[in-house]
């Protein structure tokens, strides 16, 4: 049997099928925030292997999490990118940034996009995540795609 789809459980569940879109969220291990710089380095390292390995639909890096909406591509399994996506930006943030500790929480969370008007529903939380938050904002830097 070929089908990709199945199941596994670590804190929270993670459900994972063929050809699907996933809206995943990463949460800060400490209370400390994300600085500038290291925004810049988290959404380098999204695009990284965008259009390689996934398919970016969109992703916001907020203050203490991240959000991304993709699908993975040549039956790319979500949590092995996830794992390379939080490893690589731990490890070069505490490298180049001086973070002590774990960086990042051990879980996160994944969500099966069902249909396009989930898709649509998630493009607009993503887009407007950090407008949401701090209602003054006017533009933010760290949101792709961009207007």
């Amino acid at each position: 049997m070929n089908d990709s789809s199945h199941f596994y459980r670590r804190r929270l569940p993670h459900y994972r099928d063929r050809d699907t879109i996933y809206f995943v969220t990463w949460r800060l291990a400490a209370a400390k925030e994300l600085s500038p710089s290291e925004r810049d380095l988290i959404a380098a390292e999204l695009h990284h292997r965008h259009e390689q390995r996934y398919e970016l639909y969109a992703y916001v890096i907020m203050n203490d999490h991240v959000h991304v909406l993709l699908r993975t591509l040549d039956d790319e399994p979500l949590e092995k990118i996830i794992h390379s996506w939080k490893s690589f930006t731990a490890h070069a943030m505490q490298r180049r940034h001086g973070r002590r500790g774990r960086v990042w929480q051990d879980e996160y969370f994944d969500r099966i996009v069902r249909d396009e008007k989930e898709l649509g529903q998630k493009f607009d939380y993503v887009l407007g995540n950090p407008f949401a938050r701090w209602p003054e904002l006017r533009e933010y830097r760290w949101v792709w795609p961009r207007d």
